[in-house]
C-alpha cells in the first residue's frame, strides 16, 4: 500500500505489518544522471519489497504467515549532501534538520499504531544519520516506535564494492527504472571524467570534504558498466533483502 495513493479510511481500516520509509537526495550524478536518482532508487526498492511481501501473504514464505501489508511512505527527496555544493541543483539540510525531519515521521507512523518502521535510504551521506535516528527514536521516543535502516546498495552482495557515485550500480538501476532519464549521449564523457574511488585517502583517512576535490564531474566509476539488466538484478536482490529484513524486524521482540 502507498501511503500517498491511500485514503485515511483505508490506513485505518488496513493490516499493516510495517512501514517503509524511503530517504534520498537531490544532489549530482554527473551530467549524464537525474539529480533524483538516491529517491528514484530508494523508493523502488521500497515498493518491490512491498510487492514481495504481499505475493507472500498466506504462504509462509517469509519468518512467519504475513497477516496484512507493508506500507510504504512517500519519499524524502533532500537529505544530507552537502559534499555535493560544487555541482548547481544540489540541495541539502543540515545533519540535525534530516534526522529530525525522519525522526518524526517515524514517530507520526508510530500515533497511527504503526510502530514498526525500516528507513530505506538511497544515499551515502545520509547514513550515519538515518542509523543514529532509527537508534534514538528506538530507544526513547514518544511513541512505540522501533526503527533500523536499511541502505539498498549496502545489501546487493558481491555488487556492493562497485557503488562509486552515478557510476555502474546507480547508472544501471535508472537505466532499469527510467531510461528515458539517463542522457546516453553524455555517458562516455562521464566515464573519462570519473574519479576510480571515492575520497582522497592517507593511511586510511579521507582529507576530501566535498566531491568536486578528487571528481571534477562528480562521477566515481564506470557508468559505462551499468546496464538495465544490472539494474534489475540489483532492484531484485535489493528487495529481496529488505524483505528478510522487515520480518526480522516484524517478528522481533523488545
Amino acid at each position: 500500500m502507498k501511503l500517498s495513493d491511500a485514503t485515511w479510511t483505508e490506513v485505518r481500516d488496513a493490516a499493516v505489518d510495517a512501514a517503509l520509509l524511503p530517504v534520498g537526495s537531490t544532489e549530482q550524478h554527473g551530467s549524464h544522471a537525474p539529480l533524483g536518482t538516491d529517491a528514484l532508487a530508494a523508493e523502488a526498492v521500497a515498493d518491490a519489497a512491498a510487492e514481495r511481501w504481499t505475493e507472500a501473504a498466506g504462504t509462509g514464505g517469509g519468518a512467519r504467515e504475513r497477516a496484512g501489508d507493508l506500507l510504504v511512505a512517500p519519499p524524502v527527496h533532500v537529505g544530507v549532501a552537502e559534499e555535493h555544493r560544487a555541482f548547481d541543483g544540489t540541495l541539502w539540510v543540515s545533519p540535525d534538520t534530516f534526522r529530525a525531519y525522519v525522526r518524526e515521521t517515524v514517530e507520526s507512523l508510530a500515533h497511527h499504531g504503526i510502530d514498526r518502521v525500516v528507513v530505506v535510504n538511497g544515499h551515502g551521506g545520509n547514513v550515519e544519520a538515518v542509523a543514529e535516528l532509527s537508534r534514538r527514536v528506538s530507544r526513547d521516543g514518544d511513541t512505540d516506535a522501533y526503527a533500523v535502516s536499511f541502505t539498498w546498495f549496502e545489501a546487493v552482495g558481491e555488487h556492493a564494492s562497485r557503488m562509486g557515485h552515478a557510476g555502474p550500480l546507480e547508472t544501471a538501476m535508472v537505466r532499469h527504472l527510467a531510461p528515458e532519464l539517463v542522457r546516453e549521449d553524455r555517458v562516455e564523457a562521464a566515464r573519462e571524467g570519473a574519479s576510480e574511488r571515492w575520497g582522497e585517502w592517507v593511511r586510511g583517512v579521507n582529507l576530501a570534504h566535498d566531491s568536486d576535490e578528487f571528481s571534477p564531474n562528480g562521477v566515481v566509476g564506470d557508468p559505462t558498466a551499468g546496464d538495465a539488466d544490472l539494474g534489475a538484478e540489483l532492484l531484485a536482490v535489493a528487495s529481496e533483502a529488505l524483505v528478510e529484513v522487515t520480518d526480522a524486524v516484524v517478528t522481533r521482540d523488545r
